[in-house]
């Protein structure tokens, strides 16, 4: 028992000496980027969900609206909802290179292009900004992993 709750406290006493190394500041930046997610997302993607065809497949709605509603929570724990805007810049940054450029290059635009790219780009340029990256590398790859038994 005595073993658990000092390793608890242990614990809880690195996870808020990696929190105090993110200054305030960064930290409401995070809030700022996060409560962005939340209004982009709702005034764009909440339209499509409420009024669509019964067949629309709704892929990219849905997972747009899980995003934006993991970013809620964001607003309350930024530093723990951290991998959902390492999520935003994967994925943006995927589409950019895999699709992105090379339509560009190449001509061959869809009608929706312009719209996406200036959106994409932005998330592109955003995220590795907000993003604390002394605390990831901290937090996310030198913290000892969890057990795995």
């Amino acid at each position: 028992m005595a073993i658990a709750s000092l390793a608890a406290a242990e614990s809880t006493s690195e996870t808020v000496a990696a929190t105090c190394d993110v200054s305030l500041a960064r930290v409401y930046v995070l809030r700022a980027t996060y409560l962005l997610l939340v209004v982009g997302l709702g005034t764009s993607i909440a339209p499509q969900l409420i009024d669509h065809a019964p067949s629309a497949r709704g892929v990219i709605s849905s997972l747009l609206t899980a995003v934006g509603l993991l970013a809620l929570i964001g607003l309350k724990h930024p530093l723990q909802m951290l991998p959902l805007l390492m999520f935003e810049l994967a994925w943006k940054a995927i589409w950019l290179f895999a699709f992105g450029i090379p339509q560009w290059s190449g001509g061959s635009m869809p009608a929706t292009f312009a719209e996406d790219f200036r959106n994409i780009v932005f998330g592109v340029i955003l995220m590795p900004i907000v993003i604390p990256w002394r605390y990831v590398y901290r937090r996310y790859v030198r913290q000892p992993a969890e057990r795995w038994r």
